[in-house]
């Protein structure tokens, strides 16, 4: 992230682009007008428009839940991801350019993926734990707004789904020994929960 940090004046001109006109439309001469630099300045750290665009995601993913309290590792992952489906720049991605992330989704972990899994490691003291509540965290980030929207069940909202990824996660994590000793007591179950 040092050097990402370094060009926060770029990656703010970059992000003003993308959110304009869509990833597609972006060019470097764009940014570096924006940015009041060269686009030679641009070539230098960035060879394309993508990967100017995937610094600008680490950084943008990373500061939505660097600030997440994870002494209660469920409601941090469950706010998270609200935070990233209500983010601007995912909503534009999304959108405009959904298979800029298919690669991430199918072939490779990002920047943001190991940062995640470092965070998610430590909470639960398992990879393997942790990268299941990543999976499942990723699909209701992904996946909750169709679920939500025409052709969905009617009447069933993002908050009805957060509820019910709190309740799936307190399920796995709950398995793991001691993992949520000291969680907050009353957390509302999902509505589809039936035990008594």
């Amino acid at each position: 992230m040092t050097l990402i940090r370094h060009n926060d004046g770029v990656l703010d001109a970059a992000r003003d682009c993308v959110l304009a006109y869509g990833v597609r439309r972006t060019t470097l001469t764009d940014v570096a007008r924006r940015a009041g630099v060269s686009r030679m300045t641009l070539y230098r750290r960035w060879p394309d428009v993508r990967s100017l665009v995937a610094d600008l995601m680490t950084r943008e993913w990373l500061r939505a839940v660097e600030d997440l309290d994870l002494s209660d590792p469920v409601a941090a992952v469950v706010e998270g991801v609200r935070r990233l489906r209500s983010h601007p720049l995912w909503v534009k991605i999304v959108e405009a350019d959904p298979e800029l992330l298919l690669p991430y989704l199918l072939h490779r972990r990002g920047a943001t993926h190991d940062a995640v899994l470092t965070l998610l490691e430590r909470v639960t003291g398992d990879p393997r734990a942790a990268r299941a509540v990543l999976l499942v965290a990723q699909s209701f980030l992904i996946s909750a707004p169709a679920m939500t929207g025409p052709g969905g069940d009617g009447g069933v909202t993002l908050d009805d789904l957060d509820a019910e990824l709190a309740a799936l996660l307190e399920g796995y994590l709950g398995q793991l020994e001691g993992q949520l000793e000291g969680r907050p007591e009353g957390r509302p179950r999902g509505r589809l929960d039936r035990r008594p």
